[in-house]
């Protein structure tokens, strides 16, 4: 039986290269969701570096960040079928990056691993039913855990009547953009934050 379809990778070096969905039902991020996630990346400059993909699913917002230019990527996911797919969708697009097999919150709980630069920009796109987005921010604010350069944009994917706070520790929300039913907060990483 043929996978499910994850949409496809929208610009750069994998433009138009289709990704296979992982079979435990994860949520595709939607194509427009996508475009308009990363096109406001890139006028940051937040894909200069390194790009966090928590709760990857099939990774593909961190497929579209290396295709778009970040140098690398991390992608956590704790479900075996769907690291499978992201590695799958990697070797399909041609790019590399590092596929963790971890719980999102576990593995931010130990901190940035030593030797691994901050990263600049990050996604955090948990299961919409269950509390993690809080704890998932508070862990990656967390100045003593390193996990983010300062002034790295962090963007979570959330049902839009389930706003996170404002502030969180060194992350501020500096805008949101509804698509339906799915709101991205964009946090901007800052030491005057707190």
């Amino acid at each position: 039986m043929p996978m499910p379809e994850a949409g496809r990778v929208i610009a750069g070096t994998a433009r138009g290269i289709r990704l296979e969905g992982a079979p435990s039902g994860t949520r595709p991020l939607a194509d427009r969701v996508k475009q308009a996630l990363f096109a406001s990346l890139e006028a940051e400059g937040a894909l200069s570096d390194g790009f966090l993909d928590l709760y990857a699913g099939t990774g593909a917002a961190g497929i579209e960040a290396l295709s778009r230019g970040a140098e690398r990527a991390t992608f956590v996911e704790r479900d075996r079928a769907a690291q499978t797919s992201i590695k799958a969708n990697l070797r399909r697009a041609k790019l590399y990056g590092r596929v963790v097999g971890n719980d999102v919150l576990r593995y931010l709980a130990a901190g940035r691993p030593a030797g691994d630069p901050p990263y600049k920009a990050g996604l955090a796109d948990p299961p919409y039913d269950l509390p993690l987005l809080q704890p998932t921010l508070e862990l990656l604010a967390d100045p003593q855990r390193g996990w983010l350069a300062e002034g790295a944009v962090v963007v979570a994917k959330h049902f839009w009547r389930d706003a996170p706070t404002e502030v969180v520790g060194m992350l501020k929300v500096d805008r949101q953009r509804r698509f339906g039913e799915t709101m991205l907060t964009f946090y901007r990483h800052t030491p005057e934050a707190t």
